[in-house]
């Protein structure tokens, strides 16, 4: 919206509208192709995401058995971020069904691009509003960017922060990487942890062969937001963003020790680390707690111009 130089009522230069906002302090309506939704920049058919619940809810159901928890955590409306662990491939439809059919929120998940160039399955995911993860080049921080964009449409985005399935030999937590925290803080979207056990027994990580019979049961708990505010205001370095993922691993793990009954290890599994583990331990703060970070643990924190991990 441009602004004229003409003077307002009283003499007054007009005043431009609240930051996305249009004339009269309204939210901007943007233009309708069939049901297509583009706002910001993000767009999505109505269409397509109702036939895929129609058809992927109930065969979901079937597959599975569930116990979920926490559905008082999911925001109604809004922008939200649901940060679960990972523990293989069989994850993503858990996770779409506890946030369908459990949560009432649409899930867009971020998924590598290779996939949105496949014929047919490719136009598919853009349909549904699915976000492609770009690695590997130039253009790799575009995924934060599309993902900022949903979370501003009122998109509810799920994004791993471990980045991969745990290679923790007992399969807790990993050391998260900083995505979901730098989308947090640089939208103000809230954090949901999840925390899910069942999903590795219906297929194991690396394997390509589901174990569907007798159904397992998969039990998911959602958590109330990660406490951000300690953050908010701070430049977004490394430590910063280090330290609010910390915080996000945390909430995720407890919750996960809750359903399973048991103590997760102190020191969490770090993929930079060789053996797994740093042997001086970690702060509370997400950093080294010996003389500095490692290099690996330094190569976690993404250029904001380059790097799509999250």
């Amino acid at each position: 919206m441009s602004t004229r130089n003409s003077a307002g009522p009283g003499g007054q230069p007009p005043q431009p509208p609240p930051p996305g906002h249009g004339p009269g302090g309204q939210p901007p309506q943007t233009a309708r192709r069939g049901h297509d939704q583009p706002t910001s920049g993000y767009s999505y058919s109505r269409g397509w995401r109702l036939f895929s619940v129609i058809i992927l809810r109930p065969g979901l159901r079937l597959l599975m058995k569930y116990r979920w928890a926490g559905k008082e955590n999911f925001p109604r409306t809004g922008g939200v971020i649901l940060a679960p662990n990972h523990l293989s491939y069989a994850d993503w439809p858990t996770i779409a069904l506890f946030c369908d059919s459990y949560g009432k929120r649409y899930p867009v998940f971020m998924i590598k691009s290779a996939v949105f160039e496949v014929k047919i399955l490719g136009p598919l995911m853009f349909k549904l509003g699915q976000l492609p993860v770009y690695r590997g080049r130039g253009d790799a921080g575009l995924v934060l960017k599309q993902a900022e964009q949903a979370l501003r449409a009122g998109a509810c985005v799920i994004v791993y922060p471990e980045g991969t399935a745990t290679r923790d030999p007992d399969l807790w937590p990993m050391v998260g990487k900083t995505g979901a925290a730098r989308l947090a803080l640089t939208t103000g979207a809230p954090v949901i942890p999840i925390a899910h056990w069942g999903a590795q027994e219906v297929l194991p990580y690396g394997s390509t062969k589901p174990h569907l019979f007798p159904r397992k049961t998969v039990r998911m708990v959602a958590g109330p937001a990660v406490d951000l505010s300690a953050y908010a205001g701070q430049r977004l370095g490394a430590s910063t963003l280090r330290a609010a993922t910390a915080d996000i691993m945390a909430d995720i793990t407890a919750l996960l020790a809750k359903i399973r009954q048991q103590t997760p290890p102190a020191v969490p599994y770090d993929l930079a680390v060789p053996g797994g583990r740093l042997s001086s331990g970690r702060t509370e703060d997400g950093a080294s707690s010996g003389a500095g970070a490692s290099q690996g643990e330094a190569a976690q924190e993404p250029d904001p111009k380059t790097s799509g991990q999250a």
